[in-house]
């Protein structure tokens, strides 16, 4: 391989990382919306890293609502593809395919599980405006062992904004999280 090929290459596959680098951050969200001030934003003033997603559903925020309201581990799961949560977390058991009115009372303070209850891992609610907007806090998403060393403070943010005279609703989820140290 000449030079000129390797290093062409080389280019080629670093574009190709930055592109999925910033699809991952930002799939499905428009500039206007990575941009917007949105509830939460103000507990992690300086983030390391942003993530902003967003979809177009097809029904009113209130539809919505009840299966945001349920989600976490142990209770309606993350509704992430079955294939993901086989190969990257197979301890997750398969999300909800109804809602479940058991699930459905939620406020600030309550605890979400992200993991078996031996991980301790999960989220708290700090921010709630039912029909509208989520946000959830963790500061235990590090490994037990590391807890002692190192910091990480992250929170989830989801909103649904009525579109078309409220018939459907733009779902946003934006994740701001910082380290210490910084990996």
């Amino acid at each position: 391989m000449s030079i000129k090929h390797g290093l062409a290459l080389t280019a080629t596959a670093a574009a190709a990382e930055v592109g999925l680098i910033h699809l991952g951050r930002t799939y499905g969200s428009t500039k206007d919306e990575r941009l917007a001030q949105l509830p939460g934003d103000d507990i992690i003033a300086e983030a390391g890293v942003q993530t902003d997603h967003a979809v177009t559903i097809d029904a009113p925020p209130s539809a919505v609502w009840p299966w945001v309201a349920q989600m976490g581990w142990g209770r309606a799961g993350w509704y992430t593809a079955r294939w993901v949560d086989r190969l990257l977390f197979p301890a997750n058991g398969p999300s909800a395919e109804r809602v479940v009115a058991e699930l459905q009372d939620i406020d600030v303070g309550t605890f979400i599980p992200d993991g078996p209850p031996h991980t301790e891992c999960g989220l708290h609610v700090v921010s709630i405006e039912p029909g509208r907007s989520l946000v959830l806090r963790s500061n235990s998403h590090l490994p037990m062992s590391w807890r002692d060393r190192a910091t990480l403070d992250w929170t989830w943010t989801f909103v649904m904004t009525p579109r078309d005279d409220g018939r459907r609703c733009r779902y946003h989820f934006r994740s701001r999280w910082v380290t210490s140290p910084w990996w």
